[in-house]
């Protein structure tokens, strides 16, 4: 086997290159600012580059980061109300204190301005409902319905500077309104957890399918790259992808045939410029 190890999925967003956007907080935070030297602090005691996070979810490996980010830390945090509230009921998240970590709601499928804690950051942003799951530590209360509201998985399509791209890391299907929002973008994130949907079943490891935990897979005739196949995006790339994925490793079948659809693996340190 020949694969990289990589940290759980962020992603950070700027239209200058000073001030940045992040996409989640993984529970990687601290490694990847110190990985990434464009994060480090330049100015003041305490000051980061990071100047907003918007979160796409309220999963583990959405906000455990944030934990990492309450140093008197000013950066504005940016959620739907839902997200906003399950994060309100855990009082740990109460040590991003309101002097410095400003919370600020969007509605979906409205377009809005990022504004980070010294104003804007030139960057606007349509956050939009995908299929997916409440979080795992809330399938106890919502037994009757796991996959949850509109705004418990949300996409975001994320412009500025003359570019745009959607970042998407969880996702149960692909439906007609997705489909629409998608064609011939410039660049997608999207979820990458699984190759089959009873890939952990054979594994051995657990006994929920990819459907049952919210995501689609990448192969079959319902997956992925068949989800893509006329879509006319420009680049593709997977994230979130479980360390079980044949994928990951870059001499297996699976990476040959994702390559041959034109599918890139996410990689921690990657760049791109829109």
């Amino acid at each position: 086997m020949r694969a990289r190890a990589r940290t759980q999925v962020s992603l950070a967003v700027s239209a200058d290159g000073e001030r940045w956007l992040l996409l989640n907080a993984s529970p990687d935070f601290r490694q990847q600012v110190a990985q990434t030297q464009c994060l480090w602090p330049k100015a003041a005691p305490r000051h980061s580059p990071v100047e907003a996070v918007l979160l796409t979810g309220a999963e583990i490996d959405q906000v455990a980061g944030l934990l990492s980010m309450r140093e008197s830390q000013p950066f504005t945090l940016w959620a739907t109300e839902r997200v906003h509230s399950l994060l309100a009921e855990n009082p740990i998240f109460s040590a991003l204190n309101p002097a410095y970590v400003g919370r600020r709601s969007f509605a979906l499928s409205t377009p809005f301005e990022i504004t980070g804690a010294n104003g804007t950051m030139n960057l606007m942003a349509t956050a939009y409902a995908v299929p997916g799951k409440v979080p795992l530590f809330l399938e106890g209360r919502h037994a009757e319905n796991l996959a949850g509201g509109p705004e418990d998985t949300i996409g975001v399509e994320i412009s500025g500077g003359g570019g745009s791209f959607h970042y998407i890391p969880g996702c149960a299907r692909m439906t007609q309104a997705l489909r629409q929002r998608l064609r011939d973008a410039a660049l997608v994130f999207f979820d990458g957890t699984l190759w089959s949907d009873d890939e952990l079943i054979k594994l051995e490891i657990s006994s929920k399918t990819g459907q049952r935990m919210g995501h689609m897979s990448i192969s079959g005739e319902g997956g992925t790259i068949a989800a893509f196949a006329n879509l006319g995006v420009r680049r593709k790339i997977l994230v979130h992808i479980n360390t079980t994925n044949p994928i990951l490793d870059e001499d297996s079948k699976e990476r040959r045939i994702l390559a041959s659809h034109g599918w890139e693996v996410g990689e921690d340190g990657m760049r791109i410029s829109l």
